[in-house]
């Protein structure tokens, strides 16, 4: 079976500029996440916007020699549905470029769950959702074409709808939904995502201790010892969240 990930990564972040490019060791952050979904058997497909400004990115992935699609830069499920379309994968698996430590065993079970059991779309569990970002959302081909049919067809502004908040464009009643559950190392009260200063402090530290391509078994296992460490940027979940609730407003 293979296992599709679609890197979802721009230059415009607001919070902390041009995070995808940040040092990450010897790589960069976008780079980091490429080779940790080859290490990982991912099939990687970098998948940025039409602006200008991410030339970059698809620079990046040319030099490292993966595919990559350039799409809508408002609406991601648009650009993920015409990513897929492209290039005729039938499931696959979102990952954030804002999360250098992403899980690469939860994603392959994510997507063999949504293959094997028919499933539409599985969601992240409640614990990434919450700041241990690792999961992302795994989709049948049908389902994210249904879900794009949907949003144009209600939605006015579809080419420049902000899509970020995906759940809320999702009616659960028209698709076979499951929530993951996680895995069972899979520790709460964590916050492995990048969006401030803080988290990128935290993240090297355990690189600079781990490594970049660790397991997330083992990155868990270190901050159960280290718990200074999660303390850097966990307080920003409270920050994270209020954002989360004005988007959804």
């Amino acid at each position: 079976m293979k296992f599709y990930g679609l890197i979802t990564v721009r230059t415009g972040s607001t919070r902390l500029k041009k995070k995808c490019l940040l040092n990450f060791g010897k790589v960069n952050v976008i780079q980091h996440i490429i080779q940790r979904s080859l290490k990982g058997n991912i099939i990687p497909i970098v998948c940025t916007t039409q602006s200008k400004n991410d030339d970059i990115i698809v620079k990046i992935a040319k030099e490292l020699k993966v595919k990559y699609f350039r799409g809508s830069t408002r609406n991601k499920i648009k650009r993920w549905y015409d990513c897929v379309k492209k290039f005729k994968i039938k499931f696959f698996h979102t990952i954030d470029a804002d999360d250098p430590y992403f899980d690469e065993l939860a994603i392959k079970n994510s997507i063999k769950t949504t293959k094997n059991l028919k499933y539409d779309i599985i969601f992240p569990s409640k614990i990434s959702r919450e700041g241990a970002a690792s999961e992302g959302y795994s989709f049948s081909f049908d389902a994210i074409e249904r879900l794009n049919y949907l949003i144009k067809k209600n939605y006015k502004k579809y080419n420049n709808l902000d899509t970020e908040m995906i759940e809320r464009f999702i009616n659960i009643k028209k698709f076979k939904i499951k929530k993951f559950k996680g895995m069972k190392y899979q520790l709460n009260k964590i916050r492995l995502t990048l969006d401030y200063m803080e988290d990128y402090i935290m993240l090297n530290l355990i690189r600079n201790n781990l490594g970049n391509y660790v397991s997330r078994k083992k990155i868990n296992q270190f901050l159960k010892k280290n718990k200074q460490i999660v303390a850097i940027n966990f307080f920003r979940n409270a920050d994270w969240k209020k954002k989360q609730k004005k988007q959804l407003l």
